[in-house]
Formats: structure tokens, sequence, C-alpha cells
């Protein structure tokens, strides 16, 4: 009963009809719980406040019963740890903290700011189901790759902010000292400017000012282009390896291809390890019900299934 219900709320496995549907009608009670949200904030609807403040209740209880149901199955989940280790496990991961941090405004004063703001988590809920389809897995899977590029691309830009407010503090303080009080002023003149918003609530009134005004607003338009190119550019990478590997597995002769249950000898390998000491090539990796494409960094865990081909 337990595996059963395991693989039904299993996200993403998309071999599974009910599971797929259970994950289309938790989006949906998200959606409604977020709807919900929404609608309690505005005075004009009072009279349906009753039928809101219920919808949020209901589906927030329907939360409750997936968070139990993923806690008890959590040994499914992580098979190598206990019983009492994997629910904690469960409990720290990603998954189990939105689910919690969900779940935690109904059971408290709605009264504190601080438990009003974490319904905003239920939308990460969301973004835990569609993190396991395909087209988000890509943009989960640029994100990681272009980490260190992007990570740079943002220091880049953190120093020119910080760099155009000291600048246009000491341009700027004399002329207007209750604007540019300090050098924080100048920050918040300088984040609304690198990043191209331009609110217009601060800005500069000197000859010398405005001129390095306009030579950080250039220098803005091109700090920001920077991430958003690195991120362009891995998804044209991504797509094209996609388009590769299909063509690759469509010249594949289903003949050479063997499946290997992954037991304690194998786990802990690399698929690396696997083709070098035994010439196997990689082509999917069936983990918990779910497809992962191979990668050379991959770690295989014990009950992986690896489908493979033995080089001759």
């Amino acid at each position: 009963m337990k595996r059963k219900i395991f693989d039904i709320i299993q996200i993403g496995d998309k071999s599974n009809l009910i599971s797929r549907l259970f994950d289309i009608f938790i989006a949906l009670n998200i959606f409604m719980n977020i709807i919900a949200a929404f609608l309690l904030t505005v005075d004009e609807k009072k009279a349906y406040f009753p039928v809101f403040h219920g919808i949020e209740i209901g589906t927030t209880l329907i939360f409750c019963v997936e968070y139990i149901l993923r806690i008890w199955t959590a040994d499914e989940l992580y098979k190598e740890d206990g019983r009492i280790k994997s629910r904690l496990h469960f409990l720290i991961s990603y998954d189990g903290i939105v689910d919690l941090f969900t779940i935690l405004p109904v059971f408290f004063l709605t009264g504190f700011i601080v438990f009003r703001m974490l319904r905003v988590i239920r939308i990460f809920h969301l973004f835990r189901i569609n993190k396991q389809y395909d087209s988000f897995h890509v943009i989960a899977t640029v994100f990681r790759e272009k980490r260190n590029q992007i990570f740079s691309s943002v220091v880049i830009i953190l120093i020119l902010m910080l760099g155009s407010s000291l600048c246009m503090y000491s341009a700027e303080h004399e002329a207007q000292p209750e604007v540019f009080k300090n050098a924080f002023s100048g920050l918040w003149w300088a984040v609304s400017t690198v990043l191209t918003v331009g609110y217009g609530d601060i800005y500069p009134v000197t000859i010398l000012g405005k001129g390095m005004a306009i030579i950080i607003a250039f220098l803005g338009v091109g700090a920001v282009a920077i991430p958003t190119g690195i991120v362009s550019a891995g998804f044209v990478e991504q797509y094209t390896k996609q388009a590769s590997d299909s063509a690759r597995y469509k010249k594949m002769d289903i003949q050479d291809v063997i499946e290997i249950l992954i037991d304690k000898r194998l786990a802990g390998r690399t698929l690396s390890e696997l083709r070098e000491k035994e010439g196997l090539t990689s082509y999917l990796v069936l983990r918990n019900g779910l497809t992962v494409l191979p990668k050379d960094d991959m770690v295989l865990k014990k009950d992986d299934i690896l489908i493979a081909k033995m080089e001759k």
C-alpha cells in the first residue's frame, strides 16, 4: 500500500496515469489557493470573503494530507536511509521545506505579517511540480550549468552599482543634501538606473551628475545584457544537445542495448567511471519512476536502472 501511494504522489511519473492526474489535481489546488489569497485582498469582494476563506482552508487541508503522505512514504524515496533518517531527510529537503511553509500560515494568526508573507511560498509549491517536467528541467539545467558565468555577471553589476552610488553621492550631495543624504541614497538611484527601471524619484541636477548619469545608464544597459546573453546561449546549447541526443538514440541498434539494475557494487560510481572501466555507454537512467538524461558526473544509486550499450 505504501509503495502504491508513493508511486501516485511521486511528481513527474509520466508512465503512471493516476500519478499524472494527481499532479494536475495538486496544480489546480495550488492555483485555487493562490487565487483565493488574492481575492481576500479585494475589499470590494468582502461579501464573498467566507467563501474565499473556505477555499483557502480546504485547499490547505489537501496540502496537509499530501505532506503527511510524503513523510510516511519517505523511506521509499530515500531507500539508502533508515525509516527515521529518511523522514528527517525529507523534512529538511527542498520539497519538505516548501510543503511545510505552504501550510504554516493557516495554523497561526494571520495578523502576523511574517505568516502572511509565507503565503507566497505556495507559488514555489507549483514550481516543485513543474521542475520535474521537460521544459522546466531544461531551465533548471541551464541555470545550473551556467551558474559560474551568471554569478560573475551579477558581481559585475553589483560593483557597477556600488561605484555609481558613491560617484553620484559625491557629485550631488552638496546640491541635494536632503535627496542624496548618504551613499545608500545613491545606491537606490544606481539600482533603478543600472537595471533600467528609472523611477524618477531621485535624479541628478548638477552638470557633473547628469554627465555621470548618462555614462552609468549606458554601462547599465550593457551590464544587464550580459546575464541575458549567457542564459540565452545556455538554452541554445541545451536544445542543440537534446536534438543531437535524440538523433543518436534513433541510430542506436536496439539489439546492443542492455538494462542493468544497479546493485551495491555499482552504486556510488559515476557514469564516466562505468564508461572507462566497464566499457558502457549510458543512454538513460531510470530512478524512482523518473527518466533522467545521463551526465558524466552523475552518481548512480542503488536500485537505479541503467539503459546502456556495451562497447565492443
